[in-house]
């Protein structure tokens, strides 16, 4: 092998410690927004190009509410309790699919809503649409005022289909109140 002349070393060096500087990253496939934290069953926090956070609402669906509050984690009420533990297992569901895609998800923006989260169809790198699996496994329920606004609008009518008709998860409860009618009577 023939010596390289101080040039063609120095080049080499600068090469590498630029490529080391950009991050390696950007040499596995790495696209995606980085997932910062999950928020709920249906609602995540990216961190956008600039580094900022971004909140983002799961288009074409409403999971179940968490608690959020002390006074709401040490309720008694069964519409409180019974909500809340269909909420955490669609939040823990979310972040088992998240961690499973790298930490990394893809966005197809939809719309804002008035509390400036994004609206978005969200899937793993492997393409996997994760509105769809929260609805077949019975975590979400279409939500409807919005449907004509969900580019995938027939992939999740059919997804809560199947969970009804196998009444698997929310669908297997008949104390379930869906999340939109818990939010309007019980969060005021």
């Amino acid at each position: 092998m023939e010596k390289l002349t101080k040039p063609v070393r120095f080049l080499l060096c600068a090469t590498i410690i630029f490529l080391g500087l950009m991050g390696c990253d950007r040499f596995v496939n790495n696209s995606g927004e980085p997932v910062e934290r999950v928020s709920d069953g249906d609602t995540l926090v990216v961190k956008d190009t600039d580094g900022k956070n971004v909140t983002v609402r799961f288009a074409c669906v409403d999971a179940p509410e968490i608690a959020h509050s002390n006074k709401e984690k040490q309720s008694k009420r069964t519409s409180d309790r019974n909500q809340f533990t269909w909420g955490v297992k669609a939040q823990e569901r979310v972040q088992q699919l998240v961690q499973q895609g790298g930490n990394r998800v893809t966005l197809n923006i939809t719309d804002s809503d008035r509390y400036k989260r994004k609206i978005a169809e969200v899937r793993l790198q492997n393409g996997t649409f994760v509105q769809q699996v929260l609805l077949k496994e019975g975590l979400a329920k279409v939500y409807r005022p919005y449907l004509n606004k969900c580019p995938s609008k027939d992939l999740v009518q059919q997804a809560e289909a199947e969970a009804k008709e196998q009444r698997i998860g929310i669908w297997s409860d008949t104390k379930f109140v869906n999340p939109w009618e818990y939010r309007s009577l019980y969060k005021k």
